[in-house]
């Protein structure tokens, strides 16, 4: 499945099929991550249960500490 991933296709398995399995796949490990899927801005407890399908746009955003 295609998805575009902060603007660039990304191509990850039929297995990922929602927001929480994506962001596992993609192994993003700060607890703190924005999405955003198809415009639309979701809550953390919409991840389990938000799918994803072939053409989608997310976008995340993670914040990193730093100094």
């Amino acid at each position: 499945m295609t998805l575009y991933i902060n603007g660039e296709h990304v191509t990850v398995p039929e297995t990922v099929r929602t927001i929480s399995e994506l962001v596992d796949h993609l192994e993003l490990k700060s607890p703190f991550v924005i999405i955003e899927h198809n415009q639309v801005i979701l809550k953390n407890d919409e991840h389990d249960h938000t799918t994803v399908n072939s053409g989608d746009k997310v976008e995340l955003v993670q914040f990193v500490g730093g100094g």
